[in-house]
C-alpha cells in the first residue's frame, strides 16, 4: 500500500519534496546575491524570517501566489526558481510520482547531489557579491580572468 508521502513525491515522512528543495534554494541564492537578510525578504512578502526559512529549506512548499511575490520582490521571473534543476529532482514532482512505485529509490543520492552543488554553497554566493562589490569594470574582469586561469589549470591537474 502506497503511503502518502510517496504520493506526494516527499523524501520520507515528513520530508521536504526535492523539488521543494531545489525552488527553495534558487530562493536563498537570490535573496543572498541580493543581500537582504530572511527578515528584510520576510518584511517585504508579509512573512516571518523563520517562515523564508522553512521556504528556502523546501521544509514548506511556496504556493503560486507566494512565489509570483517572492519573483517580484527578488526581481527575477518565476522561471527563476527552476532553471538549472536536475532531471533527477523533476522526476520527483508529485505528478511524476504519483504511480511510481520506484519513487522511493535515490532520495538520499538526489540529496547528496543537492549538497554537491558549488552553487548553493555560502561561499559561491559570498564570492559572488564580494565580485559584484568591485566598481571598475577592468579590475572585476582581470580577476574573472585570472579565476578562470586558476579553474581550468586545477581541472588539468586532476
Amino acid at each position: 500500500m502506497s503511503r502518502g508521502y510517496e504520493r506526494s513525491g516527499r523524501s520520507g515522512p515528513g520530508g521536504p519534496n526535492p523539488v521543494d528543495i531545489h525552488v527553495g534554494a534558487r530562493v536563498r541564492l537570490r535573496r543572498t546575491l541580493l543581500g537582504l537578510s530572511q527578515e528584510k525578504l520576510g518584511e517585504a512578502i508579509g512573512l516571518t524570517f523563520q517562515q523564508v526559512q522553512k521556504y528556502e529549506r523546501g521544509a514548506n512548499r511556496i504556493g503560486s501566489s507566494r512565489l509570483f511575490d517572492l519573483s517580484r520582490v527578488l526581481d527575477v521571473p518565476v522561471g527563476f526558481f527552476f532553471e538549472d534543476m536536475p532531471s533527477t529532482v523533476s522526476s520527483r514532482s508529485p505528478a511524476q510520482v504519483r504511480g511510481n512505485e520506484l519513487a522511493m529509490q535515490g532520495g538520499a543520492e538526489e540529496r547528496a547531489s543537492y549538497e554537491a552543488d558549488p552553487m548553493a554553497r555560502r561561499e559561491t554566493l559570498e564570492l559572488v557579491r564580494a565580485y559584484y562589490k568591485i566598481k571598475d569594470p577592468a579590475v572585476r574582469k582581470k580577476l574573472f580572468d585570472m579565476t578562470k586561469a586558476l579553474g581550468n589549470a586545477a581541472a588539468k591537474e586532476v
